[in-house]
């Protein structure tokens, strides 16, 4: 893992990816946890899909952010490898400064992704503002996952 101090320290191209996490993740749909996610997927061909939190009062039919851009993006554009996601995160309460990481299902889910295309997806995450940390793949921040050569 590497930690940066702020999205400026970032290279130029994640900093553009972590804008637009960001931007998602202040139209997202939290009225009952009141804390909102934003993320932004950087594809092979240079398009950049986001997706941000989708909470629903029937628990737990909402969706993270994570998943709605990695799922718009198996759909929109099969079969074209990931190559960096950006992740903002934080309550709508209070200011984040903490670099908050993928939930244990979002990591599940963006494996699946990784493995497939068989090269590692870069992962960069923070909170609303501050620190920015960087995991060089999903496998880093889930060991021993579990993929379909299992099946």
């Amino acid at each position: 893992m590497e930690v940066y101090e702020s999205v400026s320290e970032l290279p130029e191209n994640i900093q553009d990816l972590m804008n637009k996490a960001q931007q998602a993740r202040k139209k997202a749909y939290a009225p009952y946890s009141l804390f909102k996610v934003g993320a932004a997927i950087l594809l092979d061909n240079g398009s950049i899909v986001t997706g941000n939190n989708q909470e629903n009062a029937a628990f737990p039919s909402g969706l993270c952010a994570e998943r709605v851009a990695a799922f718009y993006a198996g759909a929109e554009f099969p079969g074209i490898p990931f190559k960096a996601l950006a992740i903002s995160a934080g309550s709508t309460k209070s200011i984040n400064t903490q670099p908050i990481p993928p939930c244990g299902a979002c990591r599940q889910s963006l494996s699946e992704y990784e493995v497939n295309q068989g090269s590692p997806v870069e992962i960069y995450f923070m909170g609303e503002e501050g620190k920015v940390v960087k995991s060089s793949s999903i496998k880093a921040l889930l060991p021993l996952l579990f993929d379909n050569s299992y099946l």
